[in-house]
């Protein structure tokens, strides 16, 4: 029997150590790229935790300036608070929310400070007030009331008549 022949020319063929070392390279190359196929899939695998966890260290940061603010808050409100139980902060208080004034002290307030011309150089702001009021020009504004005072009037008159005190 005659031995089968190889269909690769002879100039192909390849010896075994030239094999041993063909394998020798793939095996590593093939150890490289099922690292590399790992390292993939490792990373697809754990980048939702990390992203996870980085909007939650995120949240956590703002939470923490949320927290600092509330505290320099309520630093500023018991301050504000202690300041009650000073008299003369609450007499200043008194005099600038309430225009209150102390005996013998006379307050002077402008009403109408928004009518008031600030190019009028003629005198005052109380004398410009008083011109203004005391003009004898006709308003082209005409308004009428939220009710009829006519009808009130006699609903008063007859309910004053009609109806029995309460005792």
């Amino acid at each position: 029997m005659k031995k089968p022949t190889s269909r690769v020319p002879r100039n192909m063929r390849v010896s075994s150590s030239a094999r041993r070392e063909l394998l020798g390279k793939l095996n590593l190359d093939a150890q490289a790229i099922t690292l590399g196929i790992l390292a993939v899939v490792a990373i697809f695998s754990i980048a939702p935790e990390l992203q996870i966890w980085y909007t939650q260290q995120v949240q956590i940061a703002d939470l923490k300036r949320e927290n600092e603010a509330t505290r320099n808050s309520l630093t500023q409100m018991k301050d504000d608070l202690k300041r009650w139980d000073d008299p003369a902060y609450v007499r200043a208080q008194a005099r600038n929310r309430l225009f209150y004034v102390m005996p013998g002290e006379i307050s002077f307030l402008v009403m109408d400070a928004d009518k008031v011309n600030a190019t009028d150089s003629s005198g005052t702001v109380g004398d410009a007030l008083a011109r203004a009021r005391n003009s004898s020009a006709v308003t082209k504004k005409i308004s009428t009331t939220k009710s009829n005072w006519t009808t009130n009037l006699v609903e008063t008159v007859v309910r004053a008549g009609i109806e029995q005190p309460k005792a």
